[in-house]
């Protein structure tokens, strides 16, 4: 098995890719049959970003601060853990965005996620599948979370977890103010999400697709891609699917 070793920009995973390395050996990136990278949960979504649609498969080892999408960190038996692993495959968001400047596509991996830019709140139309939803939200934010990124920004803002194999996308709003009961929905991941921004001067709104941010958006449509894909790579013990179940027994 040919590995390609990444590694973040910290002291710890330097040390680690270069022990890795002299105990395994290291090859190109094109001629790897796996990447271990070596990092947090955010370096292991650069390099989902970077190899994405490459068919090459991502094995994580926490070596950061935060790492719910990593196999823990050791350094004997690692072509037996490569063997054993579990694929599971990612689908990024296509986000496609109108601001005052014009139009901006990304992919997200983890959420698109929109969010007031003054001190009033955001005023959101919803519309899924060209078909008005809410009428009018009035919060902090909203965003549509991955099964993959259910765990991040949306599980801070009381959205569900979702296996990754989980045929949904999260909808989570952020501080709703109106409707006040409203908490988000699960929709299927084959829908089209629409955001209009109600009174845009008045109330600017900000959009993120994971890292990439644009300012001022008018409207925000989102779907899940049907052509680029991703695979992570668990330890057999401590899958996504337990890793899942745990976080919500948690207490």
């Amino acid at each position: 098995m040919k590995i390609a070793f990444t590694y973040a920009a910290t002291d710890d995973a330097r040390i680690a890719a270069e022990t890795l390395t002299h105990r395994y050996g290291h090859c190109r990136i094109d001629q790897a049959d796996v990447i271990v990278a070596l990092g947090g949960d955010g370096f292991l979504l650069q390099t989902l970003r970077e190899t994405m649609g490459s068919g090459k498969r991502i094995y994580g080892m926490n070596r950061g601060t935060v790492g719910f999408l990593m196999n823990e960190f050791e350094v004997d038996g690692l072509y037996e853990r490569l063997y054993a692993a579990v694929p599971d495959t990612i689908r990024p968001l296509e986000m496609h965005a109108v601001t005052q400047e014009g139009r901006i596509d990304a992919i997200a991996i983890n959420e698109v996620a929109l969010w007031r830019q003054s001190y009033q709140t955001a005023r959101i139309r919803i519309s899924i599948d060209d078909h008005v939803r809410l009428d009018e939200l009035s919060a902090d934010g909203v965003m549509v979370a991955t099964p993959a990124g259910s765990t991040a920004y949306n599980l801070s803002a009381h959205g569900p977890i979702l296996p990754l194999d989980a045929p949904l996308l999260a909808l989570t709003p952020v501080s709703p103010f109106r409707p006040r009961r409203w908490r988000g929905a699960l929709i299927p991941q084959i829908s089209k999400v629409r955001f209009d921004i109600l009174e845009a001067e008045k109330r600017p709104v900000n959009v993120a697709a994971d890292h990439i941010e644009a300012k001022s958006v008018l409207s925000v449509e989102i779907v899940q891609s049907r052509l680029l894909t991703a695979t992570l790579l668990f330890d057999a013990k401590h899958s996504w699917n337990e890793r899942i179940l745990t976080e919500q027994f948690r207490y």
